[in-house]
């Protein structure tokens, strides 16, 4: 029986389960979405950053010899779970990997048990697979204090699966403005997932009884404000009805005699007949550290965004510049030789020390280009309509600061001016060098990192979208979504 990978450098506290749990949580926060993001953000995850050309013989062959070993392997796809506190995230996290032969049911019920006793959870690196294809489910701990992490896991994810109650009033509680259902749409499609699964969960409750009915009110509720995203039905997205604690829909249909009214695939037919997604193998080397210990050497983790890497490439780490040599590699619990974007791998370096890593920097090869590093640059930006935000915030001006989130990393910013007023609906610039702007306008600004001296990894978003969108927050709420579209210093 497969075992759950683990991670030995992960921190423990008093709100998580260890490393091989199979819980879920993801954390919750309330925005109200904007209508913009489905025109700015729907290029989603694939690379369209122009490929750099290889002078040397010696990386066109190791291009050559990874795209020959491409052929021996299954899909690599990274999957998050996300939606309202108890949703049943959890419960059909462990179903999942149970049905799929992951881990037994004697470990199952001892995490479910251990979970029941915990408010939020945790589970590491977890994964599984289908005939045609590899999953990894992102780790996503679910608190509203680690946002953060959230949106990290979402950067990476390729799919994402929302996951809403049926029992009567949860779904209601979820979906209300002070509710995370709403937020975590926002986060997921701002950071370029390519489609949503809905997964309709508890339809066993005594109070739904798989009634199709209470179904169908949840669907188009949730269709309507999805279309805002440009979440489209039988296109992008699905609707599955599912029980977590028996589950139905997973990978098995219960039955006629029990659901005559659903005749859609289950939740791991359609996963496994996704198209494949369009990953750029050809372009230059990228991979955003989210993690790093120490383990008989310097470890690092994240996902390949874009080209490929070898054991004994030369690479660089950003925004440093420190050179650093790759001596192994490991995808989930093997090693292997060689890894292309699209993978969750652990990467050993050698001539680099614990100090001189950060969440937030990017491994990139040296002979190819490097990412771009920036310090002043100039976005746009949709600032949120929130309820809760404070009076004296109803006008952004000069001077406001918060914290700024672009994949793994996290500063202070400082608003230097606005440029330009967006319209909405067109595009177009409508008032040049505005004096503030209101929640729920678009603008075109720029932005400085409040630190002296500090610079982070970003690209423009035409040119490598996965590096060029961040979410702005302050005081523990998501205050606007962007894209960066120049670095000026």
């Amino acid at each position: 029986m497969a075992q759950l990978p683990t991670d030995q450098n992960q921190q423990e506290n008093n709100n998580s389960i260890s490393l091989t749990m199979i819980t879920t949580k993801l954390r919750g926060l309330n925005v109200n979405a904007m209508e913009f993001i489905t025109k700015d953000f729907d290029n989603t995850k694939t690379t369209t950053v122009s490929k750099t050309s290889t002078s040397t013989t010696l990386k066109e062959k190791k291009n050559s010899m990874i795209k020959r070993d491409i052929v021996r392997k299954k899909e690599s796809i990274n999957i998050l779970f996300c939606g309202h506190v108890n949703a049943g995230k959890s419960t059909i996290s462990g179903q999942l990997l149970y049905q799929m032969g992951q881990v037994d049911q004697r470990t199952l019920d001892k995490h479910q048990a251990e979970a029941r006793e915990k408010s939020y959870g945790s589970f590491g690196r977890a994964w599984f697979e289908t005939e045609k294809k590899h999953f990894i489910i992102l780790d996503a701990p679910g608190h509203r204090h680690f946002v953060p992490n959230m949106i990290v896991g979402a950067a990476q994810a390729d799919i994402a699966i929302l996951v809403i109650s049926a029992r009567k009033g949860e779904f209601e509680t979820g979906f209300e403005r002070d509710g995370q259902t709403r937020e975590h749409t926002l986060l997921v499609k701002t950071s370029g997932v390519r489609y949503l699964i809905i997964l309709i969960n508890k339809m066993d409750d005594p109070t739904v009884k798989w009634n199709q009915i209470r179904y169908d009110e949840i669907k188009d509720k949730l269709t309507n404000y999805l279309k805002k995203y440009d979440f489209k039905p039988d296109e992008n997205t699905i609707f599955i009805p599912s029980s977590g604690l028996t589950g139905d829909f997973l990978k098995k249909h219960p039955g006629e005699e029990l659901v005559p009214w659903f005749k859609g695939p289950t939740f791991i037919e359609y996963l496994d007949n996704l198209p494949s997604l369009d990953r750029n193998i050809d372009g230059p080397f990228r991979m955003p550290i989210v993690e790093k210990y120490r383990e008989m050497g310097m470890i690092i983790m994240g996902k390949i965004e874009s080209g490929c890497c070898r054991v004994g490439d030369r690479c660089v780490i950003m925004p440093n510049r420190t050179p650093v040599e790759v001596t192994n590699i490991y995808y989930e619990d093997i090693e292997t030789d060689s890894c292309i974007c699209g993978e969750n791998v652990r990467l050993k370096l050698k001539n680099v020390q614990e100090e001189g890593i950060s969440p937030g920097f990017i491994l990139c090869d040296a002979e190819q280009e490097l990412c771009h590093v920036g310090k002043v640059f100039d976005v746009q930006i949709a600032f949120i309509e929130h309820e809760s935000i404070d009076q004296c915030k109803s006008l952004i001006i000069r001077g406001y600061t918060a914290v700024l989130h672009i994949y793994a990393a996290s500063v202070d910013v400082q608003l230097q001016r606005f440029i330009a007023l967006i319209d909405r609906k067109t595009g177009e610039r409508t008032q040049t060098n505005p004096l503030f702007i209101r929640p729920g306008q678009v603008a075109i600004a720029r932005f400085e990192l409040s630190q002296t001296g500090k610079a982070i990894c970003m690209e423009p978003f035409k040119h490598f979208p996965q590096l060029g969108r961040f979410t702005l927050r302050e005081k523990d709420r998501t205050v606007a979504v962007g894209k960066i579209l120049k670095i000026v210093n």
